[in-house]
C-alpha cells in the first residue's frame, strides 16, 4: 500500500475502484510499480538539489542600528523588517541593537555588537555564524535528518534537541560561553565532542587547546527577558489556532487583524489598515534576493506570512487572507501574484514598459520564475492553497490560466521599470490603470525577465552611515562540523550570469558554479577522529582541559548497546548514550553552594537529559503525513543522527559531516522511562570500578514530561474547528 500511495502522489491520481485494487495485487504491477518508485526515488533525489529552498529566515525584528550584507555583495545596507534571508546573509547589530531572525520551527534573537551570517539554509540544514556577540537560539520542532548548527570561532556547536540555547563570543574570538536552558548540545573542537545538557553553563577558552570550566546558569538578564516575551507571545497567538504550526509571522497578525469564518474559503483573516484603498502588494518594495529572483519585502510589521504563504481575495467588502491547509507544511515562495505586462511581453503599447501584478487569488497556481521540478511546483502550491484538483497545476504550467480573480484595475498596482528595479517603495509611485489600459496588456504567471541591479540587492539605503563589522570581527574565521557549502559568488559574476540567462533567476547548481567571492570568511573543519561525545561534569575545575576520559558504562547504557547490537560499527564505534550528570561525576566538596541558579521559567518541569529514555509521543493518526498531527509536530520517530550521512569526501559536498565523521549521538527516543528502582543504601565512593561481573541498578529516573506546558488562555471562547485535510499533498 506503501507503492500505491507513493504511485498515486507522483500520478496525482487516486485508485478507487475494486477492479483497480485487484490489479494491484498481481506480480507484474507490483514490479511495475515498485520500478516506477525507484525511477522516482532518483528523481527526487535530483530534484532537491535542483529546486531552491522551501524555507527563508525572516528578519522579524531589527531595533536600533542593525546591517544587512547579502551574500555576494561586499558592501552593508540598513536590515528592514520582513526581509527574506538565506545563505551567504549576514548581519550585525550596533551598540543598543538587537534583532530577531524567525526560521518558524526555530529562532535567532541577536543582542548587541553581535556579529551572524547563515553559512547555509535550506530545508535540512540551519547552519549559523556567530563570529562576536551574544545569539539565543530557540528551536520549537527538530524533524527527522534535520541540523541546527552554530559555529563560533574555537568550537562548533550542534543543536540536538528541541530546546533553548545561548551561546556568546567575546570580542577576541578566544573564549565561548554554552548555556543550555532546556534541550541538549554537542560541542566540538579539536577533536572532541562535549555534550552540555539541560540547565548547565559551560565557558570555553582558546582556540589551539580547548580547555573549559563549568560555570553558573544565573538568572536572566535583558536579553533573556526579551527574547521570554517574544516566545511567550507566540505560545499565546491565537492565530496558531488557523495557521500551519511552523508559519514565519504568525504572532504579528493577532493584534492587527481579525481572523472570520468565509463560507467558501474556511477561515480567513482580515487587517485592520487605515490606508484608504489600500491593497495588497502595494506597499512595500521589491527586491533581489538568490536564488528566488524578484522578492516582495512588505512595509508593515505583520507583512510577511501573508505575503510568501496563502492567498488573497477581495471578501465581504474587505481584503482577506486565505492561509493554506492548516496540516500542511508550509513552502516559501519569493511573491505570490500575477503579471501583467507592456508591448515587449505581448501587450498593447498603452501600458508602455511599466510592470504590473496582482495578488493571486484562492486555488489560482503559482507558477515559479526560477527553475523547480515538478514536485516543488505540487507543493508550493498545495501547500499555500486549497487545490480540489493537483493536476491542474501541471496543466497550468507554462501557461495563462482563463481567468485570474484579482486582475482588475482596483487591485493591479503598476510602476516604472526604474522604481520596480531600483528598490524603492511602490505606494509613492504607483500609476493609475484604467480598464483601458488593462485591457490591452498581457498576463502571465511569472515574473518578468528583467536582470537586477546592485541596488536592487541593497536597497535605497546602501551605505548610508550604515554601521558595519568591524574587520577583524568580519574577518575571523570560525569553526564548523558540518561541511558548508561553496561561498556565495560576487553579485557582479551572479549579474553576468543572470542576463545570459535572459535575465531569470539561475537555478541552484548554476549558482553554485560561479566561482566563490573572496571576500567571504573562511570556516575550518574540525579535526576528525574525535572521540565519542561524553557529558560534561557539573563542576569542573577552572581551566580543565578537554580532553576525553574513560567512563564505565552504566546499566541502562549496556541495555542500549544490546537493543542496538544489530547496527553496523562506525569508524568510532558504537555509543551509548550519555549519562546524566550525576552519572558521570560524583558530587564535590562544596557542590551546594556552587550549585548553579536555573532560570527555567516558573511551572515549567526539567526535561530528560541527553540520551535518557523519554516518554512516548502521542500516536500519529490515521492519513495523516509522517510526523504531522492535528496540526502539530510530533517526534514520531527517533531524529537520524548525522551520522548516517554519507561521509564527506571534501568540502565539494555541502552538508555532509567532517570527514572522517564522529560517530554523533543518536537523538532521544520516544520510549518509556523506566520504572525507578528501589532504594539501596549509598555506598562509599570509591575511584576504583566496579566489578565487570556486579550489575548495579540504575539510579531512579529524572523527572520527564511528554508533552509542553500548557499556553497562557486564549483570547478567543474555543479553538476552529479543523481545516479539512483532504485539500494537502498525501
Amino acid at each position: 500500500m506503501r507503492v500505491k500511495a507513493v504511485v498515486d502522489y507522483v500520478l496525482g491520481r487516486e485508485f478507487e475502484t475494486n477492479s483497480m485494487r485487484r490489479s494491484l495485487k498481481s506480480a507484474p504491477v507490483r514490479i511495475a510499480l515498485a520500478a516506477a518508485v525507484l525511477i522516482v526515488g532518483c528523481a527526487n533525489a535530483w530534484a532537491q538539489d535542483e529546486d531552491p529552498p522551501t524555507r527563508a529566515g525572516r528578519l522579524s525584528v531589527a531595533d536600533g542600528g542593525v546591517s544587512l550584507e547579502p551574500a555576494g555583495v561586499s558592501d552593508w545596507t540598513a536590515a528592514g523588517i520582513n526581509r527574506p534571508l538565506t545563505s551567504g546573509d549576514r548581519l550585525w547589530t550596533d551598540q543598543n541593537s538587537r534583532a530577531e531572525v524567525d526560521l518558524g520551527a526555530a529562532v535567532m534573537r541577536l543582542g548587541p555588537l553581535t556579529g551572524f551570517a547563515f553559512i547555509n539554509l535550506d530545508d535540512n540544514i540551519a547552519q549559523m555564524q556567530l563570529s562576536a556577540g551574544t545569539l539565543i537560539v530557540r528551536v520549537r520542532a527538530l524533524q527527522a535528518n534535520q541540523i541546527y548548527e552554530v559555529d563560533t570561532p574555537n568550537l562548533a556547536v550542534t543543536l540536538v534537541q528541541p530546546g533553548e540555547y545561548r551561546l556568546e563570543v567575546d570580542q577576541t574570538g578566544a573564549a565561548t560561553w554554552v548555556r543550555v536552558t532546556e534541550g541538549a548540545a554537542e560541542v566540538s573542537a579539536g577533536g572532541q565532542t562535549l555534550v552540555v545538557n539541560d540547565q548547565q553553563a559551560v565557558h570555553f577558552s582558546g582556540t589551539q587547546a580547548l580547555t573549559y570550566e563549568s560555570v553558573p546558569v544565573g538568572g536572566p538578564d535583558e536579553l533573556d527577558a526579551w527574547s521570554g516575551a517574544r516566545e511567550r507571545g507566540l505560545e499565546d497567538s491565537s492565530s496558531r489556532e488557523y495557521v500551519a504550526e511552523d508559519l514565519p509571522g504568525t504572532q504579528d497578525l493577532d493584534d492587527n487583524g481579525r481572523w472570520e469564518s468565509a463560507p467558501e474559503y474556511g477561515y480567513v483573516w482580515v487587517p485592520t489598515v487605515t490606508v484608504v484603498g489600500w491593497v495588497p502588494y502595494r506597499y512595500g518594495h521589491w527586491c533581489w534576493v538568490a536564488p528566488w529572483g524578484w522578492t516582495w519585502v512588505d512595509d508593515t510589521r505583520w507583512g510577511y506570512a501573508p505575503f510568501h504563504y496563502g492567498r488573497w481575495v477581495h471578501w465581504n467588502n474587505s481584503w482577506a487572507w486565505v492561509p493554506g491547509p492548516r496540516r500542511a507544511r508550509p513552502v516559501y515562495a519569493p511573491a505570490l501574484v500575477g503579471w501583467v505586462h507592456g508591448p515587449g511581453y505581448g501587450g498593447s503599447d498603452a501600458f508602455g514598459s511599466n510592470v504590473g501584478w496582482f495578488p493571486l487569488g484562492p486555488r489560482e497556481v503559482y507558477e515559479a520564475p526560477y527553475r523547480v521540478s515538478p514536485g516543488y511546483a505540487r507543493r508550493v502550491n498545495l501547500s499555500n492553497t486549497q487545490i480540489i484538483n493537483p493536476n491542474v497545476i501541471t496543466a497550468t504550467s507554462g501557461g495563462t490560466p482563463h481567468r485570474y480573480v484579482n486582475n482588475n484595475g482596483a487591485a493591479v498596482t503598476s510602476v516604472t521599470e526604474d522604481v520596480f528595479v531600483s528598490g524603492l517603495r511602490v505606494g509613492a509611485h504607483t500609476l493609475r490603470v484604467t480598464p483601458a489600459i488593462l485591457a490591452g496588456a498581457a498576463v502571465a504567471a511569472t515574473a518578468p525577465a528583467i536582470a537586477p541591479v546592485r541596488q536592487s540587492v541593497l536597497g535605497p539605503s546602501a551605505g548610508r552611515g550604515v554601521a558595519r563589522t568591524p574587520p577583524p570581527v568580519a574577518n575571523r574565521p570560525v569553526l564548523a562540523f558540518t561541511v558548508p557549502p561553496r561561498a556565495p559568488a560576487s553579485f557582479e559574476r551572479q549579474l553576468e550570469a543572470v542576463q545570459a540567462n535572459g535575465g531569470r533567476p539561475l537555478a541552484r547548481p548554476d549558482l553554485a558554479r560561479l566561482p566563490a567571492s573572496a571576500a567571504a570568511p573562511s570556516v575550518r573543519l574540525v579535526a576528525g577522529g574525535a572521540a565519542a561525545p561524553r557529558p560534561l561534569p557539573l563542576h569542573a575545575p577552572p581551566g580543565t582541559p578537554a580532553a576525553p576520559t574513560p567512563v564505565e558504562p552504566s546499566f541502562a547504557e549496556r541495555a542500549h548497546s544490546l537493543q542496538n547490537s544489530q547496527l553496523p560499527s562506525s569508524t568510532r564505534g558504537s555509543y551509548a548514550p550519555a549519562p546524566t550528570v550525576a552519572e558521570s561525576a560524583p558530587a564535590a566538596p562544596g557542590a551546594a553552594e556552587l550549585a548553579p541558579r536555573s532560570d527555567r521559567p516558573a511551572g515549567v518541569p526539567p526535561s530528560a537529559p541527553y540520551g535518557s529514555q523519554r516518554n512516548p509521543q502521542p500516536a500519529q493518526p490515521s492519513g495523516e503525513s509522517p510526523g504531522v498531527a492535528g496540526g502539530t509536530l510530533y517526534h514520531s520517530q527517533p531524529i537520524a543522527p548525522p551520522a548516517a550521512r554519507a561521509p564527506a569526501a571534501s568540502a565539494s559536498e555541502p552538508g555532509s559531516r567532517a570527514a572522517p565523521p564522529p560517530e554523533r549521538l543518536p537523538h532521544y527516543r520516544a520510549q518509556v522511562a523506566p520504572p525507578a528502582a528501589p532504594p539501596v543504601p549509598a555506598a562509599p565512593h570509591t575511584s576504583a570500578p566496579p566489578p565487570a561481573s556486579s550489575v548495579q541498578a540504575p539510579p531512579a529516573a529524572p523527572p520527564v514530561h511528554g508533552s509542553p506546558p500548557p499556553s497562557a488562555p486564549q483570547t478567543h471562547s474555543a479553538p476552529p474547528p479543523a481545516r479539512d485535510s483532504t485539500s494537502r499533498p498525501q
